[in-house]
């Protein structure tokens, strides 16, 4: 009787933690495959919980995959139709804003230019306030920026002032805003994270298929001074959104802090004292040693020396940008460029936003199946997503009738929803979760460039040219060549890693077959070594 007690105890106690697992996710979502991937799916949790919040000093917080997280997901669905989608809107006043300001294509494309780089390039300064603040203050901070931002961009006299309103203060109350909800998202899913991240992408859908036609209509009653003061007062609602963002776990301890804050007072006192006995090489080698742990924590340079996927991934997703939104911009100008009414052309940017609405809550269903799970097939998706992307700009060279256009919108936004429900789940799958802010960041940073580049590059083509037609052209090559770069690459990779894993294990069967050791194999048997992120990868590949 005491060694049964003994079994089912034991048996009790290996069963617990899967059980406390179930309790803690979704109850309903418990499966056949729910069970083969508990021991796997806890420490995945926990590896990539390890950069969120902290329970109270204890240790990692396990993600909890539902619950809050998907009031959290309702929340970002709403940032994102509030800025990533914005931009598209501002085509709607580009022929007013050039008449009223005498402007040419170059000089008008200059403003969502500026508004989509900055919204990309504070990543930087987005990481840094989200590491001293956390994310929903820096959300709300977020908030304020773009909503004052637009509203004074409606008392704007010149294209410079504009610039700075609707460009600089806007674009960085977007970039405040919208990079710590995915965080905040990442943080709270990890399982389903793929689910999580197409159904908040459909955010930009939401924007893309109601901000033109709001725009259009407070155009339409308003002017583009009114229209601008409105919309001012539609983005300070980022700030109810981040006020929804509950952190995971509790904070340290008060004391904590300040014994914290004591050592670094003492530690910055010892180092003004250094500085002074040093001199100048001192001073210089004590900036450096601030600015590179600086940069690898908000920029995460060492990832494109350490990480090939990484490296693989970000310049090709940056020169993917440079056309990816510039149809976005130029579609309402080209179309009534060539006799179409305007509301026709509005029509056409809502029946995007619609494809996208329909397509990304189905692909979040799809990509939330368990065979889906821990996949890493997800970088392929992306990289055909994004070949037939560039492709479809080919096809506004067949005419300029709406029922072409309509079946550009269609293949357009198919496409478009792909990639964007992809987008940040394979940069996830590609770093840790506890660098994926600095990877943001450092990707944002380089997408910012691009998307500066983009519009004004394309508007100095139709000003030389007199032809929208080219700029879908350059468009199509941007795309489709990053698309390529993208599937070459991450193939090339992996099998690369195929070799080692199978050179890994024949070196095993080699070493087990020498005189002596068969009566150890078993157990001196250890996993295959993997590094960093590839863990998941390494386990299914094999």
């Amino acid at each position: 009787m005491t060694e049964g007690a003994e079994v089912r105890q034991a048996q009790a106690t290996r069963s617990g933690p899967s059980s406390l697992q179930a309790v803690e996710t979704d109850p309903g979502s418990e499966g056949p495959d729910q069970r083969e991937e508990d021991s796997r799916g806890v420490s995945e949790q926990r590896r990539h919980s390890s950069g969120g919040a902290e329970d109270g000093g204890r240790g990692p917080v396990v993600a909890p995959d539902g619950g809050w997280g998907w009031v959290v997901v309702g929340a970002t669905v709403l940032v994102l139709a509030m800025t990533l989608a914005f931009p598209s809107c501002i085509g709607i006043f580009y022929t007013d804003l050039q008449n009223d300001f005498q402007a040419s294509n170059t000089e008008t494309s200059w403003v969502p230019a500026i508004m989509m780089a900055v919204l990309h390039a504070g990543g930087p300064i987005c990481s840094v306030l989200v590491e001293c603040l956390g994310c929903r203050a820096t959300i709300i901070i977020g908030g304020i920026l773009s909503g004052l931002g637009m509203a004074a961009s409606s008392f704007a006299q010149t294209m410079v002032e504009l610039y700075i309103t609707a460009g600089i203060i806007t674009g960085m109350g977007f970039s405040l805003s919208f990079q710590p909800s995915i965080t905040m998202v990442g943080h709270y899913f990890v399982r389903r994270r793929a689910f999580a991240n197409a159904l908040s992408s459909t955010g930009t859908a939401l924007g893309l298929s109601t901000l033109p036609l709001l725009a259009n209509y407070l155009l339409g009653s308003f002017g583009w001074r009114g229209s601008f003061l409105v919309l001012g007062g539609l983005l300070l609602n980022c700030c109810v959104c981040g006020a929804v963002m509950r952190p995971l776990g509790a904070k340290p301890k008060t004391e904590a802090r300040t014994g914290r804050a004591n050592n670094s007072q003492l530690k910055t006192n010892c180092l003004s004292i250094t500085r002074e006995r040093e001199g100048l090489k001192g001073r210089l080698r004590a900036t450096l040693s601030t600015v590179m742990p600086f940069l690898r924590r908000h920029m995460a340079f060492d990832l494109l020396c350490s990480n090939p996927y990484f490296c693989a991934y970000a310049p090709r997703v940056s020169w993917m940008m440079l056309g990816f939104v510039v149809p976005l911009v130029y579609l309402v100008p080209y179309a009534t460029a060539y006799g179409m009414e305007q509301d026709r052309a509005a029509l056409l940017m809502a029946i995007l936003g619609l494809i996208n609405i329909t397509v990304r809550p189905a692909a979040a269903l799809v990509f939330g199946l368990p065979r889906f799970r821990g996949s890493h097939n997800f970088a392929y998706l992306f990289a055909v997503a994004v070949l037939i992307n560039g492709v479809s700009n080919c096809i506004c060279w067949m005419a300029t009738s709406f029922p072409v256009l309509l079946a550009y919108v269609i293949v357009f936004g198919f496409s478009m929803s792909l990639v964007g429900s992809l987008l940040f789940t394979v940069l996830m799958d590609t770093v840790e979760m506890s660098r994926f802010p600095s990877a943001l960041g450092l990707i944002s940073i380089m997408e910012s460039i691009m998307l500066l580049l983009g519009p004004p590059l394309a508007g100095i083509l139709v000003d030389s040219t007199g032809q929208y037609s080219y700029v879908f052209f350059a468009c199509s090559i941007t795309g489709s060549t990053a698309g390529l770069f993208i599937m070459l690459s991450f193939y090339w990779l992996d099998r690369q890693k195929h070799r080692e894993v199978k050179s890994s294990f024949a070196r095993k069967d080699v070493k087990s077959l020498k005189p002596g050791t068969q009566t150890t194999v078993d157990c001196e048997y250890s996993p295959v070594p993997s590094h960093g992120n590839s863990i998941k990868d390494v386990e299914t590949d094999v």
